[in-house]
């Protein structure tokens, strides 16, 4: 205890900012120990969080930009695809309007060549009923000059045969007439 005391009186003289032996070979085993757990078991523990951290920061920024590039890749896909579509259905669309103009030109070439049949057969018509008519006139003017000849002769020109020579020759003068008038 004397030596004790003696320490204290000793301690009481001493520097107060210069700690005591024995704090310093406590605290500097204490730092020691403190120093290998820190660099042993901690720093590799924390060194490889912030490997894997670091790996998946720059593995989720590698994903965002393959995602993005995939991305820009299927927008332009889309974009070329839409566009072949466009120039697609602008090219049915001229098509169709080609078509249409060919059916309307077929259309109007088949309505032209009907009007031309019916305008021919109208003709035909006409032509056929003209000489119908030109026969039955030709026939009633025949019977009614020999009426009328017998009627002025006074004699019957009953005989089939007299009766066509005579309106064949009165025909032919009066047709005869008609060319010559002209």
């Amino acid at each position: 205890m004397i030596q004790a005391a003696s320490l204290l009186a000793a301690e009481e003289g001493a520097n107060p900012l210069l700690p005591h032996t024995y704090e310093l070979v406590v605290g500097g085993f204490a730092f020691f120990v403190v120093l290998f757990v820190v660099g042993k078991i901690l720093t590799p523990r924390i060194q490889k969080t912030l490997v894997e951290r670091t790996d998946a920061i720059e593995g989720g920024i590698k994903r965002a930009e393959d995602a993005q590039a995939e991305a820009q890749a299927l927008l332009k896909q889309y974009k070329d695809q839409l566009s072949e579509a466009r120039h697609e259905a602008s090219r049915l669309r001229e098509e169709a309007r080609e078509q249409g103009a060919q059916i309307k030109a077929e259309l109007r070439e088949e309505a032209q060549a009907e009007a031309r049949r019916l305008v021919e057969a109208a003709h035909l018509q006409i032509e056929a009923d003209r000489q119908q008519a030109f026969a039955q006139l030709r026939t009633e003017l025949g019977r009614l000059s020999i009426e009328l000849a017998g009627r002025i002769v006074g004699e019957s020109l009953e005989d089939e045969a007299r009766q066509r020579r005579t309106v064949d020759r009165f025909l032919e003068e009066l047709e005869s007439s008609n060319v010559a008038v002209r």
